[in-house]
């Protein structure tokens, strides 16, 4: 049976604490009290909360003394709270309150509802914590049981998965390190929103468009660290047409294809047995690649070739793009490797990581010729005849 969340209340006067009890009362949480802020900080020695109420006006410690204090001690130092104010509040106390840490703030009297529903979302965040901590443990302890089941056959594989061992352990703390924070910055934001932009000038409401699409990029971000640090994990082999897969992936972009005025020329292709997956994600990213990184006044071209090499074949994909100085050919396959601003051409310098890796998967190798001059660049990549 799960543990129920505690809420501290903090009031010097009894009668609001009753008051704020009674608005509680059918939410399934446990509700601690405290007359004053040295009281308070005497409770969370004892309990662990997943939220805070705090007056502001009482004597002796007030409500800002007790949230300074709550925010320098480890343990309570992402604690959320809620000031509640028992006079009205200007612009000036609100944003003294939110320095420090506050994630809400509500003048007295207030109605109900606007209470309950703030509660609410902070107790569903706290039961999405302790669900992804615990999926989390769960996920880690089936990795570790994994890597003890595999038998010889899978030996290749596993061998990858030792080699990329700190990448396992960054999908496990992005999963938890990274994204979670940033979705209750986002839902911090939301409730910031909704509490002040209406009050707030045009010069606020143009700083609050940028942090959201600063929290936008920052999520797409991690996404795309997660699946570079996945990749390896499918081991099926599958016998794929690439004419087939190619125009597949064509279709896929076809939006950034038809956008671009882009012209994409595909010769004879293979058939081999490969991560079907994977090799879709090279060919997608080179192609993106190709389109994105052009001058304005270029259109796209674009040739996809294969060549048979004893028991292996080379592919290519060429484009007539801005080109890659010679200094660069090497550093543009690791991960952060960027050669643009990101203003210029977006992006965060991990296709090409991605596809080195998928490549190597495949025992094959990846490599780039270009020139300048022409503004001509090819990536090649091999990928054996038989994959034992």
């Amino acid at each position: 049976m799960k543990a129920k969340p505690k809420i501290l209340i903090v009031d010097d006067k009894p009668e609001n604490l009753v008051a704020l009890r009674t608005v509680l009362k059918n939410l399934d949480i446990l509700v601690v009290e405290a007359t004053s802020g040295n009281e308070a900080l005497k409770k969370t020695l004892h309990h662990d909360f997943a939220l805070a109420l705090l007056d502001i006006k009482m004597p002796g410690m007030d409500g800002y003394e007790l949230a300074k204090i709550l925010r320098e001690e480890e343990k309570t130092a992402h604690l959320p709270f809620i000031f509640i104010s028992a006079v009205y509040t200007d612009n000036t106390d609100v944003f003294k309150g939110y320095e420090k840490g506050a994630f809400s703030f509500i003048t007295k009297p207030f109605q109900p509802e606007i209470l309950i529903n703030k509660v609410k979302f902070f107790i569903d965040r706290h039961h999405q914590e302790i669900a992804l901590s615990e999926l989390n443990k769960e996920l880690k302890n089936k990795n570790e049981e994994l890597a003890f089941q595999n038998d010889e056959k899978e030996k290749r594989t596993m061998d990858l998965i030792i080699a990329n061992k700190e990448l396992e352990q960054f999908s496990y703390i992005a999963s938890h390190d990274l994204q979670e924070p940033l979705r209750t910055v986002s839902n911090y934001m939301k409730l910031f929103e909704e509490d002040y932009l209406g009050i707030l000038d045009e010069n606020a409401g143009k700083y609050l468009l940028r942090v959201n699409n600063a929290i936008k990029r920052m999520s797409i971000l991690i996404k795309a660290l997660l699946d570079f640090s996945r990749l390896g994990h499918n081991t099926k082999l599958t016998f794929v047409n690439f004419k087939k897969l190619i125009g597949e992936v064509i279709t896929d972009l076809d939006t950034l294809i038809k956008s671009s005025n882009a012209v994409i020329e595909v010769t004879k292709m293979p058939e081999l047995n490969v991560f079907e997956i994977e090799i879709h994600q090279v060919f997608k990213n080179l192609i993106t690649n190709a389109i994105k990184f052009r001058a304005n006044d270029t259109r796209p071209e674009i040739q996809i070739h294969s060549e048979k090499m004893d028991e292996k074949w080379k592919f290519s994909v060429t484009d007539n793009g801005i080109g890659i100085a010679p200094e660069h050919f090497e550093r543009i396959f690791d991960i952060f490797q960027r050669l643009h601003p990101y203003e210029e051409y977006e992006g965060y310098g991990i296709g090409l990581a991605n596809c080195k890796k998928i490549v190597q998967l495949h025992q094959g190798k990846i490599w780039v010729e270009s020139n300048q001059a022409t503004r001509e660049t090819t990536f090649y990549f091999t990928i054996p005849n038989l994959i034992i």
